[in-house]
């Protein structure tokens, strides 16, 4: 069995930790980050049992930006 590298983006919603993985678009959550990814890692892997990966993926680009906002 091999190993792949995915990448999880994290967020907080209320009291949840919402975790994503870009390159197929699996989520979950946990009430802590390491519960969130945790949880990820989990639904990846069944995604990855029904849907295995065929070709290679392309890792996601991630930078940040800024955007003028009016602050009331």
């Amino acid at each position: 069995m091999q190993s792949l590298s995915f990448t999880a983006v994290i967020h907080k919603e209320e009291d949840l930790y919402v975790a994503e993985c870009p390159e197929l678009g699996t989520v979950s959550q946990g009430y802590s980050i390491e519960e969130a990814i945790a949880n990820l890692k989990e639904a990846t892997e069944l995604y990855l049992e029904e849907f295995p990966v065929k070709e290679k993926l392309i890792k996601p680009f991630m930078t940040i930006f800024e955007a003028r906002v009016n602050v009331a």
